[in-house]
């Protein structure tokens, strides 16, 4: 029987796995000092400020927090005045400091899984938590400039950011959030995307991989077909939270060997009050029927192992269990 991390490599490099990779099995996720001194609400807790100066909420029953923009919360209050404003929190801490998630990382079994540090956000999200969400999408247009300017800034802050994850935690993998668009479309072009978003992730991701990543997962849980082309450009290895709209099976038909899709298992679907695991059986049978046994993981589309609604993302990993060895019996 292969390990996690070994069938996880069979899956993503079409070999041959010996069963479904079970969602986030394969990783141990890791956080560090930069993260754990940025304030972030818990579940039910409302009006956090974080060190960018965002405010944040995560109301109980929802799956995440989100920022809190009213005119008086909105950090950028004007892009062409960003610099005013967005002050990027430090990057650099002392070795007692990182000396607990050191001690994590270190005792990460790296047969069985990789050691995948969380980052988020990411920079399109970060533009968005500090600008609002339709004053940024306004800024791309009419104030192009200060948008790149703006970005530039924030990807510096996320290479001192990899830099010191690599140094302390010599991580394998890494597992990177930011969200591109709605359940129907991106929130923009493809073509704007390749302008002022491809060419730092593709600095950011190169530089986890020169610094011993092999693994880039990115989370997007939203459609995002139409950037799958990027995705690879810029290094990513698996997309993680990818919902059913993108139409998974033609995605992988076209891409399968130069990327894989982690979710087909929309949350929505299966986490909310009242879930059955009638419900959640079905959806996993159906994601494992349509999309393979190659370059596909079974997973909800939530960007953590972890659900909104109490059992549910460990009922999800029952049935992934349950189905698999009916899937794979199949396969001498």
């Amino acid at each position: 029987m292969l390990t996690k991390r070994e069938n996880f490599l069979e899956t993503i490099q079409g070999g041959r796995p010996d069963r479904f990779v079970n969602q986030y099995e394969a990783f141990r996720i890791l956080y560090n000092p930069v993260m754990m001194h940025n304030p972030m609400p818990n579940p039910g807790d409302l009006d956090v400020v974080n060190d960018w100066g965002v405010v944040n909420s995560w109301p109980a029953g929802t799956p995440g927090p989100f920022p809190v923009h009213k005119p008086e919360t909105i950090v950028i209050k004007d892009i062409k005045h960003w610099r005013d404003d967005v002050h990027a929190p430090n990057t650099k801490y002392s070795d007692a400091e990182w000396e607990p998630f050191v001690k994590q990382a270190e005792e990460v079994d790296r047969k069985e899984y990789f050691a995948t540090p969380f980052a988020a956000p990411g920079l399109f999200e970060q533009c968005h938590h500090l600008g609002e969400i339709q004053n940024t999408l306004i800024n791309f247009y009419e104030e192009p400039e200060y948008m790149h300017e703006l970005i530039d800034y924030l990807t510096e802050f996320e290479l001192s950011l990899a830099e010191e994850i690599c140094t302390h935690l010599k991580p394998d993998a890494l597992f990177h959030h930011d969200d591109w668009g709605s359940q129907t479309s991106t929130f923009l072009s493809p073509e704007m995307f390749e302008e002022f978003y491809l060419p730092s992730y593709k600095k950011i991701y190169g530089l986890y991989r020169s610094m011993g990543v092999d693994v880039i997962v990115h989370h997007s849980d939203s459609y995002a077909a139409t950037l799958v082309p990027y995705m690879i450009e810029m290094g990513v290895d698996v997309w993680q939270g990818v919902m059913c709209s993108n139409h998974i099976p033609d995605l992988i038909a076209e891409y399968g060997g130069k990327i894989s899709f982690m979710g087909g298992i929309d949350s929505a679907k299966v986490d909310y009050e009242g879930w059955t695991r009638e419900v959640i059986a079905r959806e996993v049978r159906r994601a494992c029927d349509e999309n393979g046994r190659l370059y596909f993981i079974p997973n909800t589309s939530q960007g953590l192992p972890m659900s909104t609604f109490s059992g549910v993302y460990e009922t999800v990993t029952k049935e992934i269990n349950k189905y698999s060895k009916i899937v794979f019996d199949q396969y001498p």
